[in-house]
C-alpha cells in the first residue's frame, strides 16, 4: 500500500471487517443501531491525503468523525482494496457490494449522509 499511497492520493477504497458477536453502537446522529455479528464492508473515499486516511481508519483510539469510526471500535479490520478514482466512484462500490447475493443493510445511511445511497456499509453472509 506504501508504494500506492505515494503514487495516488485520490481514491475510492472498501474495507473488510469483522464484528464477533452482536453490538448495539451508538453511531452519531444515526442513533443506536444493532450490529449483528458478521462481515462487514464499508467503502469510503479521500478526494486527498489516502496514506494518512487510511491509517487514521485503521486505529481503534481516534475523535470520532465518521459512521465507520463507530463501528471501527468493536470491529477488527481484515483488509482494504483500493480503487484509484478514474475507476468506480464509492457509491458505485457500495451499490455492487449491496447486490452480492446476502449482502444486507443494517444501518440505512450509514457513511451515505452526503449521497442518496441507502447505505456504504453492507453486511455480508
Amino acid at each position: 500500500m506504501s508504494i500506492f499511497s505515494k503514487t495516488c492520493r485520490r481514491a475510492a477504497a472498501t474495507g473488510c471487517s469483522w464484528c464477533w458477536r452482536p453490538r448495539w453502537i451508538a453511531v452519531g446522529a444515526l442513533g443506536r443501531v444493532r450490529f449483528p455479528a458478521g462481515r462487514y464492508v464499508y467503502t469510503g473515499s479521500a478526494r486527498r491525503n489516502l496514506a494518512a486516511r487510511l491509517a487514521r481508519h485503521g486505529r481503534r483510539r481516534k475523535p470520532f468523525r465518521w459512521h465507520i469510526d463507530y463501528l471501527r471500535r468493536y470491529a477488527r479490520l481484515a483488509g482494504v482494496e483500493i480503487h484509484p478514482l478514474d475507476g468506480p466512484g464509492e457509491c458505485e462500490l457500495a451499490r455492487e457490494m449491496l447486490a452480492l447475493r446476502g449482502a444486507e443493510i443494517v444501518a440505512r445511511g450509514f457513511g451515505s449522509s452526503d449521497c442518496m445511497c441507502a447505505t456504504h456499509l453492507v453486511r455480508l453472509p
